[in-house]
């Protein structure tokens, strides 16, 4: 039985005093990369656990249905754990799940889908598939996203140091909930070479020339972001995110970075003065090579701008749609509806198996290259749409482009606008494959569905091996 007391001077009990827990087990995982323990009929959120951890734990913020805590020391560890590759593990949240074998990363990726589906969704479920896992656990992500600071994450050395810390700049991953704070990162396992070696040659050049990096609350600074997007052709895309616009400065490591790394295929950067650093409604300027890369998928082949969207897990990808198409069961007659097509990497996929497919989705960028991609790919019988899907997803829309048979969605994190889930129970199409890397959101859909529809089939994904995060498909046919 797990021992309790509180950790106070006075030994009086209130709300912010922490609270030690003794020999207390880890029993699950949570969202979030956290892990799940239980004291007294109370959950525990846990930091850094894994599921057959005993440990202590100190309680620093509880509220009325649970309490979160962090790890003091581990008694017992789980044959669940590994050791995690990565030297910032623990400060960085990319990886939360680094520290877990892989075998039991999958597991619990099922069952997170399968609870959401039951708990969420509320809905009669089917035989489910074991999940589909990655044949790459490391260096599989062919995009990688990263922020300059001039007020890094200082780690406890430094901080207990008496030494006056002049460094401050770094170039990584936000610490998680700490929009100001960034860990400087010097090897990442998630994108394959050269991204590392671009990622520390810019910040090197930057800080022997005196480039200043972004100030998040003051709003200055010149060096804001760096994308780096690999591909299975080889191509390489590097995209530096400006803040302030000096030319001099922006051609000087503009310049090093294509005589440094040749390689590179497609040198972009944009300036983006507004107060977030979201590129969709910015300048993409090309600086050298083109302004794209390729991306080829069983034979077909794919233009990617910096503004598409594209799987960041290519091999698993393939996985993905091949199983979308075999689930999908498209005929030659079949009218098909691809909702948040992006760059029409599944509606492409699909169409040689339909009559005709319809692609929707909101960035314009996406559409174009799903044009492109198209006559690139030889594919006559496909046809894309701009436009915000709840607005452009109507009884006109349609009427002109005809009543599918078979509707594919594959909508962002926070799943189908209500007004579009009310269009699919409207046309009564005989069969969905809803495509998500949110089982929560995707649950809630399938609950506003579940009059109509049945589920009839249930295929997780693994995309993202090291995190908690799983793409799940789903079936739905009508009652």
């Amino acid at each position: 039985m797990p021992s309790l007391f509180l950790v106070s001077k006075m030994g009086r009990q209130n709300r912010r005093q922490p609270i030690l827990i003794e020999n207390i087990e880890i029993i699950d995982t949570a969202n979030k990369g956290k892990s799940v323990a239980k004291h007294e009929g109370r959950a525990i959120f846990v930091q850094g656990g894994v599921p057959g951890d005993i440990c202590d734990i100190t309680v620093f913020k509880r509220r009325k249905k649970y309490w979160e805590a962090r790890i003091e020391k581990i008694h017992t560890y789980s044959d669940r754990r590994t050791e995690p590759k990565c030297e910032h593990f623990g400060s960085c949240g990319g990886c939360k799940w680094q520290n877990m074998k892989y075998e039991s990363q999958l597991e619990f990726k099922q069952t997170q889908v399968l609870n959401n589906l039951k708990r969420i969704g509320g809905i009669d479920l089917p035989p489910h598939q074991n999940i589909l896992g990655s044949k790459k656990e490391y260096f599989y992500r062919n995009k990688l996203e990263f922020t300059f600071s001039n007020k890094r994450w200082l780690t406890l050395e430094e901080i207990n140091s008496k030494e006056d810390i002049t460094d401050k700049n770094g170039l990584g991953f936000h610490v998680p909930g700490m929009f100001d704070k960034v860990i400087d990162i010097n090897n990442c396992y998630l994108q394959k070479e050269p991204s590392n070696a671009i990622r520390l040659s810019i910040k090197q050049f930057a800080d022997e020339n005196n480039l200043t990096y972004f100030d998040i609350r003051n709003q200055n600074g010149l060096l804001r972001n760096l994308l780096i997007r690999t591909s299975s052709t080889n191509d390489l895309m590097v995209l530096v995110q400006f803040f302030e616009d000096d030319k001099k400065c922006i051609n000087l490591l503009m310049e090093h970075i294509k005589t440094s790394f040749p390689e590179i295929t497609s040198l972009l950067y944009i300036i983006n003065q507004k107060a977030n650093n979201t590129i969709y409604d910015q300048e993409v300027i090309c600086y050298n090579g083109k302004d794209h890369i390729m991306e080829e998928m069983d034979g077909l082949y794919f233009k990617i701008g910096a503004k598409s969207f594209f799987q960041t897990n290519s091999e698993q990808a393939k996985v993905l749609y091949q199983k979308t198409k075999e689930l999908a069961k498209i005929t030659e007659n079949d009218l098909v509806y691809d909702l948040y097509t992006g760059t029409g990497t599944i509606a492409q996929y699909v169409a040689n198996s339909a009559k005709k497919v319809v692609g929707i989705d909101s960035v314009e960028e996406g559409i174009k290259a799903a044009y492109e991609n198209a006559e690139r790919n030889k594919i006559t019988n496909c046809t894309f749409h701009t436009g915000d899907i709840k607005e452009i997803f109507t009884d006109e829309f349609i009427a002109k482009n005809g009543t599918p048979d078979v509707i594919i969605t594959d909508p962002p994190r926070d799943g189908m606008h209500k007004k579009v889930v009310e269009q699919i129970l409207k046309i009564g199409v005989k069969r969905i494959v809803y495509v998500s890397c949110n089982s929560a959101t995707q649950a809630r859909d399938l609950s506003l569905m579940d009059e109509l529809y049945k589920v009839t089939h249930i295929q997780p994904v693994d995309m993202f091996p090291q995190s908690q995060h799983v793409e799940n498909i789903v079936v739905l046919e009508l009652k």
